[in-house]
């Protein structure tokens, strides 16, 4: 009996391997057809992902997670429907960012229920925009208390601008600028062309210069 369970538990641990050594295509046709080890493996691959998107977006851990948790249930449930004609890279963000603009939507339509500040650096890790936002790199990089302060003050000044553009426009913006998408991949991810991707992030960034027109 004891043999038997150390051979059942070698044949589950050779099977997570083969799962783990799957490319991609197989990994997707296996769990739609119900493996549940490939559909877990899948994401492992993109979890890290899609929760650094839902917080660069959302800027709340308490969304973000929610948002995660969100998403994968719509990945499970649609997997069913992917056949192929994109990237499932886009296919898993066009959910992700679709889920997102909902709450956006939701958020936006409640004041009362606007994200907190934004703490200074948090998209620190990833291209910016504006050479305002690059300078703010070396302000967050002394240790100067009041150059602190002052990164914590952008900081918030940022997210309260960002908070007034539309939510796709603030989705374009930040899929360019914080996770360094090329305008025809964002465009393929939120369903629309390359040119109202370019005209959404045009506008974001008028807004957004209007806004902080004394910081810059």
């Amino acid at each position: 009996m004891f043999c038997s369970g150390m051979a059942l538990a070698a044949e589950g641990d050779a099977g997570q391997a083969k799962v783990k050594e799957a490319d991609e295509a197989a990994l997707i046709r296996e769990a739609q057809a119900g493996n549940r080890l490939a559909f877990e493996e899948l994401v492992r691959r993109y979890d890290h992902q899609v929760l650094r998107l839902a917080m660069n977006l959302m800027r709340r851990p308490e969304d973000a997670r929610d948002i995660y948790q969100e998403a994968f249930l719509k990945v499970y449930k649609n997997l069913y429907r992917f056949r192929f004609e994109c990237s499932f890279y886009t296919w898993v963000y066009r959910i992700v960012t679709n889920v997102c603009l909902d709450h956006m939507r939701r958020r936006s339509s409640r004041p009362e229920d606007q994200a907190p500040e934004m703490p200074a650096g948090a998209h620190s890790d990833g291209p910016e925009s504006l050479d305002f936002f690059e300078r703010q790199q070396e302000v967050r990089a002394e240790a100067n208390p009041e150059r602190r302060l002052l990164g914590r003050e952008i900081g918030r000044q940022i997210a309260l601008a960002l908070d007034q553009l539309s939510p796709r426009e603030r989705m374009v913006f930040e899929l360019k600028h914080y996770e360094g998408m090329k305008l025809r991949a964002i465009g393929d991810v939120l369903g629309t062309s390359e040119e109202t991707v370019k005209n959404s992030l045009f506008r974001a960034t008028q807004k957004l210069r209007a806004r902080l027109g004394d910081l810059l």
